[in-house]
C-alpha cells in the first residue's frame, strides 16, 4: 500500500510539473504565433487585393455566413473571415474573405480571396491545402493564376482548355482539388452577393 501510494505521488507530481511546463510554454509561444498568423493573414489579404491600404475586419458569423451559402447550394464551403479592402482615402474598393472548402482530396483547403465591389475577383491566395503531391498540390501553379482578374458569376471548370471567362482548366489528374477550389471561389462569390450589404450595392 506505502509502494502504490508513492508511486501514486510520485505521477501526482510528474504530472503537475509537466502541466506546469506545458502551460509555460504555451503562454511564451501563443503571442508569437498570433502575431505570425496575423501577418500571414495580412500578406494573404495584400496578395489578393494589392492596392488597398487598410483592411479592416466585419463583424460576420460563420453560423450565419453557412446559412446564406446553404440556402444558395454552397454548403461544403465556409466563410471564416471578411473584410473591406480600403484606399488610402478610406473608399472601400471591395472585400477580402478567407474561405474554407470541405471538398479537398486531402482535407480542407484555405485560401483568401479579393473581390471587388463591380465583382471582379482579384484573385485567391491558398493559405492551407494538403492535398496529393504531384497533383492537388498543384493547385498553387495551376488554378491560382487562373482567378487573376476574372469577373463571373459562378465559375466552372473543364478538362478540355478553357474558352471563356467563367471557365478554369482542370488540374489534370486532380478533378476533386479542382472541384474544391473553384466550389469554394463560386462559394466567396455567392457570399459577396448574398451575404456582405456592400456586394449588394456592387450588383445593382
Amino acid at each position: 500500500m506505502k509502494n502504490m501510494l508513492k508511486e501514486a505521488a510520485i505521477l501526482f507530481a510528474i504530472t503537475v510539473i509537466a502541466g506546469a511546463i506545458l502551460g509555460f510554454i504555451y503562454d511564451m509561444t501563443k503571442e508569437p504565433i498570433a502575431e505570425q498568423n496575423e501577418k500571414a493573414k495580412r500578406e494573404a489579404c495584400q496578395e489578393v487585393f494589392g492596392d488597398a491600404q487598410e483592411f479592416v475586419n466585419l463583424d460576420i458569423s460563420e453560423e450565419e455566413a453557412a446559412v446564406v451559402l446553404a440556402a444558395n447550394g454552397y454548403d461544403k464551403a465556409s466563410v471564416n473571415e471578411a473584410m473591406e479592402a480600403k484606399d488610402a482615402s478610406g473608399t472601400v474598393l471591395g472585400y477580402v474573405m478567407i474561405i474554407t472548402s470541405h471538398d479537398g482530396y486531402g482535407g480542407d483547403i484555405q485560401f483568401s480571396m479579393g473581390v471587388r465591389m463591380d465583382g471582379t475577383v482579384n484573385g485567391i491566395s491558398l493559405l492551407s491545402i494538403s492535398e496529393t503531391p504531384g497533383l492537388g498540390m498543384r493547385a498553387e501553379e495551376v488554378l491560382k493564376p487562373q482567378f487573376t482578374e476574372k469577373h463571373a458569376a459562378a465559375f466552372t471548370y473543364t478538362k478540355t482548355g478553357a474558352v471563356s471567362e467563367d471557365q478554369i482548366d482542370a488540374i489534370s489528374g486532380a478533378t476533386i482539388t479542382t472541384n474544391a477550389v473553384v466550389s469554394g471561389v463560386n462559394a466567396g462569390l455567392s457570399y459577396f452577393q448574398n451575404g456582405l450589404e456592400g456586394g449588394m450595392r456592387g450588383e445593382q
